[in-house]
């Protein structure tokens, strides 16, 4: 009875077990098949159509695309106005990812070394619910916070320090009529948002410095100080590179913080925004597109030698 059972035909579903069982790498292929094409198809394709834009130029009479190959575009972005986007969002970016990393930096090793239990679900809880609220929801509460009536102002006032809010906005290129049309306002809100992408990777990566390498160092008569230095900033650095890979990236291609919190000069994004709809100049957004992922690019190479992967 048992030998006849096994030799009864399984039909096409045994057919296809055995062929999968006989053929592992062809099962794992059909199960690769369906991210692989959209991130082929979607992601690389659309890709690929956007630069290939950047190689077409604007007919100044027409108004319209002119499909052939130049680098007339790119001579663009090296024109003054178009520089000083570039330059000025580089240097907001940079700044975000350094003053994140230092706010970031003690609230992460007072997580990683001190937390426990209870304190440690309430830091968690206090890190992740700003990611739980909606993007505009917060850069909209932030441009009440930050306006001429906003709470800011009122508190300056309150405290007889309101020259002093009017001697920060007054300052040349930071400065504005308020907080909320300034690059300070920028800058606030741009820290604020992308902080959680800073805290938790280096959190992380000061979870998995060694106790014992701490004791050591103290053993063998380094002050905290010297331990910082020689132990624990060196093996959370990578931690610290990863989290900036967040807020770098993520501030140098935003533009719907710079366009509700800030004034009309823009940035990469916005330039990217404003050129492929209002203007209508596909190609130069294009080029302004292909300026980040270069940036990025180099940026993500320099991450992965200081072993920044590690901590992802």
């Amino acid at each position: 009875m048992t030998m006849a059972a096994a030799d009864r035909p399984r039909g096409i579903g045994g057919a296809i077990s055995d062929i999968f069982f006989a053929r592992p790498q062809l099962l794992t292929l059909l199960l690769l098949m369906p991210p692989l094409l959209w991130i082929g198809i979607v992601y690389v394709g659309s890709l690929f159509a956007l630069l290939l834009q950047s190689f077409y130029s604007l007919d100044d009479f027409s108004g319209l695309v002119v499909h052939q190959f130049t680098l007339a575009t790119y001579q663009q972005l090296f024109e003054g106005s178009n520089v000083q986007i570039i330059l000025r969002t580089v240097v907001m970016a940079a700044l975000v990812t350094v003053v994140s990393a230092f706010i970031a930096f003690p609230i992460a090793y007072y997580a990683a070394r001190y937390a426990r239990g209870w304190m440690k679900a309430l830091f968690y809880l206090a890190v992740m619910m700003p990611l739980w609220s909606s993007y505009l929801v917060k850069v909209y509460a932030w441009k009440l916070i930050l306006a001429k009536e906003g709470v800011i102002t009122w508190f300056a006032n309150a405290l007889h320090m309101g020259w002093l809010l009017d001697g920060v906005l007054g300052l040349p290129i930071v400065g504005g009529p308020s907080l909320s049309f300034s690059y300070i306002g920028t800058f606030l809100v741009f820290v604020y948002i992308w902080l959680p992408y800073m805290i938790l990777p280096t959190q992380a990566a000061l979870e998995r410095v060694p106790a014992n390498f701490i004791e050591a160092s103290s053993d063998l008569g380094a002050d905290p100080g010297q331990t910082f230095r020689t132990v624990i900033f060196p093996l959370a650095l990578p931690g610290i590179v990863a989290g900036s890979i967040f807020t770098f990236s993520l501030t140098l291609g935003d533009y719907i913080i710079p366009q509700i919190v800030g004034n009309s000069r823009l940035m990469i994004g916005q330039a990217v925004y404003t050129l492929q709809g209002t203007a209508g100049n596909i190609p130069l957004a294009a080029a302004f597109t292909v300026v980040p992922m270069v940036i990025m690019a180099f940026y993500l190479w320099m991450a992965k030698r200081m072993g920044a992967f590690d901590v992802l």
